[in-house]
C-alpha cells in the first residue's frame, strides 16, 4: 500500500465526510510542558473513525460484490460505518456482534438498515459469518484487514498532518490495527521524523502478541472494557503495516481507562468510548516516551455510548 491509495481515498470519501477538528487539551499540555491535541473523531459520522474506512469501500466495489449484499464481523463501530455507507447505495448488510455488544450500537446499527444477529463471543461471531458468507453469497467486508479500508482510515493521518504541522508523535488506540496501519502509510511518506505510538487495551493486546510471535496470532482470552478494541487477532495486512511503521505500542489497564474517560469529559468536554481513552490514559500513566520536543497528538477514535453505559464507566 502506497500513500497514493491514501489520498485518493481522501478524494473519493471528500463530499461526503468533512475533517473533523483538534481540540487542545490544556490540562495534558501543561502538565507535559507541551502542545497535547486530541483529534476528535467522536464527531465523525456515525461517531467514529468507522466511517471513513467503510465509505472509501464502497466508493470502490465492484458491482458483483455488492449484488449478494454484504456481510461483517463487529464489536459495533464497524457495524454502524459499513450500514451507514452501504445505505447510500442502498446495499444490504449483514452484521454479526458478539452477545456482550453495547445495546446502544445494536441499535444505532439496526436503525440504519442492517440485520444485526448477536452470536456468543467475538470467535463465534467470526465462525457464524463464515458460515452466511456460504450459505447467502454475501461479500465480507473486514473490518480492518482490507486494504480499500486501511486507505480509507489513513486519511484521517492526512488531516493529522495537515492541522498539526509541529506534530512529532501521535498515539492511535490499537485493536485490528486498520487504523494506525493507515495512519502509518501516511506519516511515514509525508513526515518521516514522526513517532507513531499504538495504545492498546491490556485485556486485548492483540498486537503485541503478533509482534511477539512474529504474525497475527489469535489471543486465548480477550477481556476488557474497550470493546471496539477487542480483537482476537490482528491481520496480515495489519501487523505487516505495524512491523513497519509503528515505533513503540503500550498497553493499560481497566482503571486507567476510566480515568482517562473521566479526564475527557471533566477536562476538555468530550464524550469517549472506552476504546478510544486509550491513548489519554497513556499519557495520563506517563507511560509513553516522548520525543524531546514537538506537539503530540492523541486520536480520540468515538464516542459510541448508550446512557446507562457512559453512567457506569463515570
Amino acid at each position: 500500500m502506497e500513500v497514493s491509495d491514501v489520498q485518493r481515498a481522501r478524494r473519493r470519501i471528500a463530499k461526503a465526510l468533512a475533517p473533523t477538528p483538534l481540540v487542545l487539551d490544556h490540562v495534558l499540555s501543561e502538565r507535559l510542558g507541551r502542545r497535547v491535541w486530541l483529534k476528535v473523531e467522536s464527531l465523525q459520522h456515525t461517531g467514529s473513525f468507522k466511517a471513513r474506512g467503510s465509505l472509501n469501500w464502497l466508493g470502490t466495489a465492484r458491482d458483483e460484490e455488492l449484488s449478494g449484499g454484504l456481510g461483517a464481523v463487529s464489536a459495533g463501530n464497524h457495524a454502524l460505518g459499513l450500514a451507514w455507507a452501504a445505505r447510500q447505495r442502498n446495499v444490504p448488510v449483514t452484521i454479526v456482534m458478539p452477545e456482550n455488544a453495547s445495546p446502544f450500537k445494536v441499535e444505532g446499527s439496526r436503525a440504519l438498515g442492517a440485520e444485526v444477529i448477536l452470536h456468543g463471543d467475538i470467535n463465534a461471531a467470526w465462525t457464524l459469518m463464515h458460515e452466511l458468507v456460504e450459505k447467502r453469497g454475501l461479500t465480507l467486508v473486514h473490518p480492518y484487514d482490507d486494504e480499500r479500508i486501511i486507505a480509507g482510515q489513513g486519511t484521517l493521518g492526512l488531516e493529522v498532518l495537515e492541522q498539526a504541522p509541529d506534530a512529532q508523535a501521535i498515539l492511535c488506540p490499537v485493536g485490528g490495527g486498520g487504523l494506525i496501519g493507515g495512519i502509518g502509510v501516511a506519516a511515514s511518506a509525508l513526515r518521516p521524523s514522526l513517532s507513531l505510538i499504538g495504545v492498546e487495551p491490556s485485556g486485548a493486546a492483540s498486537m503485541a502478541h503478533a509482534w511477539a510471535q512474529d504474525g497475527p496470532a489469535k489471543l486465548d482470552r480477550v477481556e476488557s472494557c474497550a470493546k471496539s478494541l477487542a480483537a482476537a487477532i490482528v491481520g496480515e495486512h495489519t501487523y505487516l503495516l505495524s512491523r513497519r511503521y509503528v515505533a513503540k505500542l503500550l498497553a493499560v489497564d481497566e482503571e486507567a481507562i476510566h480515568r482517562a474517560m473521566r479526564h475527557l469529559l471533566y477536562q476538555t468536554k468530550l464524550v469517549a468510548e472506552p476504546g478510544a481513552a486509550v491513548g489519554v490514559a497513556a499519557l495520563l500513566e506517563d507511560a509513553a516516551t516522548l520525543p524531546p520536543q514537538g506537539d503530540i497528538v492523541v486520536i480520540v477514535t468515538g464516542a459510541n455510548l448508550g446512557r446507562d453505559e457512559l453512567a457506569d464507566f463515570l
